[in-house]
């Protein structure tokens, strides 16, 4: 089964409002095999709206469709559908006892605008909305199944558990199933050339997909069935091949952040990490305690900025930062030192870079940046050349110092 994802709402459209229902009934669909093929968003009119579904019903098999249900004039869509399949508004009494009800429990009047949302066309299903005032409705029509939600995303969410999704699986007669992995230090295209054979060679129901972000690349493999299929055995078997192929840059086997990996990782090997940041200015320190339980493992850090904080913070050389600069590799190992001397962890980060978009020089141009990682038993310091937007910057600085501890720990 294929859906179709039309969202209402001018907002929508002018970037007031994120369209955040339309991933998560994404998300949804795909656990119960059904493929979406398309999301729309769309202005308040009605033109807009008749053309969404008309074009939805010539390709789709669910069409669902969220928003332009309130209680305001802006709000068009129970009355354009209505016409659209042919019925009339007429009052629904349990939607009308509910709305009441509601109302009633807060202590609030009820306004006839809120009694109008207890009009419901008669031809069509109506799905109580015990989230909010206006109820769901459903259509049958031409073979597709159609409904329409308030755009409010706890209320589309409790009608799509309650009664949309039940429906719709026990329809489906598909499966679909995903494994994504997580790379990192390598560009799409050089990680498309070195697994080009293996993906050439995936069955017809299996698909990759790239996902490239800021210093990452996710890969997404996708197997699509019958439900009644085996298709974990040879999509995990793809899967684990896939993971040989780019054993190097591999950061994670799951789809998840890279501060939950490392987080899982120091957890269970019970270890401990420290940071000194320079140029990042507690940005990995921010990303790494984001995640709860955080605590058990990182132990704190340092934003050591100037020369003065790199000496009295870190005990970074005087001499040091005089003779070689704060971007270089003898500042990060001593910074490393430093760190791990103050917290007493089994592990520490340090960087140091020009993040730019000025300070450039011409042996240490914008972009230039020393990454360290320490231990007890040693420091490993490399040098990278990112680019010249500082906020690209101090995001790649953070991906690329968690995967060479990643590494280190590995």
């Amino acid at each position: 089964m294929n859906a179709y994802i039309i969202t209402i709402g001018d907002e929508l459209l002018i970037g007031q409002t994120i369209d955040t229902n339309s991933a998560w009934m994404g998300q949804e669909l795909n656990k119960i095999g059904i493929w979406v093929k398309r999301r729309m968003a769309i202005g308040d009119l009605p033109e807009e709206i008749t053309s969404a579904l008309h074009e939805a019903l010539q390709q789709a098999d669910v069409i669902l469709i969220t928003g332009g249900l309130g209680p305001t004039k802006d709000d068009l869509t129970k009355h354009v559908l209505c016409k659209y399949f042919g019925g009339e508004l007429v009052m629904n009494e349990e939607v009308l006892q509910q709305v009441t009800q509601m109302f009633a429990s807060r202590n609030l009047p009820m306004l006839d605008v809120n009694r109008l949302q207890a009009m419901v066309p008669n031809n069509c299903t109506t799905l109580i909305n015990k989230s909010g005032t206006a109820p769901g409705m459903l259509w049958h029509h031409q073979n597709k199944i159609i409904v329409s939600m308030p755009g409010v995303p706890f209320e589309m969410q409790h009608l799509m558990q309650t009664h949309i999704l039940p429906l719709l699986l026990q329809k489906s007669d598909t499966q679909i199933l995903h494994q994504t992995l997580v790379t990192a230090g390598i560009g799409e295209s050089f990680l498309a050339k070195q697994i080009e054979a293996w993906e050439d060679a995936l069955p017809p129901n299996m698909k990759l997909a790239y996902l490239p972000s800021l210093g990452m690349v996710k890969l997404r493999l996708t197997i699509r069935g019958d439900k009644n299929e085996d298709l974990q055995m040879p999509l995990l078997q793809q899967f684990e091949a896939l993971k040989k192929l780019v054993s190097e840059y591999l950061f994670a086997d799951n789809d998840e952040p890279l501060e939950q990996t490392i987080s899982k990782l120091f957890l269970q090997k019970k270890i401990t990490l420290s940071v000194a940041e320079s140029c990042t200015g507690g940005y990995i320190a921010s990303k790494l305690v984001g995640v709860a339980g955080s605590s058990k493992y990182f132990e704190g850090g340092v934003v050591s900025y100037s020369y003065a904080a790199k000496q009295n913070l870190l005990n970074v050389k005087k001499n040091t930062l005089e003779k070689f600069g704060a971007v270089s590799e003898e500042c990060v190992t001593e910074m490393c030192e430093g760190i791990l001397e103050k917290f007493k962890t089994n592990y520490s980060i340090a960087v140091s870079g020009i993040a730019g978009p000025d300070g450039g020089t011409d042996d240490k141009p914008v972009g230039t940046v020393w990454i360290a990682i320490g231990s007890a038993e040693k420091i490993v310091a490399k040098r990278f050349m990112f680019t010249k937007n500082r906020l690209r910057n101090i995001e790649l600085i953070f991906v690329y110092a968690l995967k060479m501890l990643l590494d280190e720990i590995a």
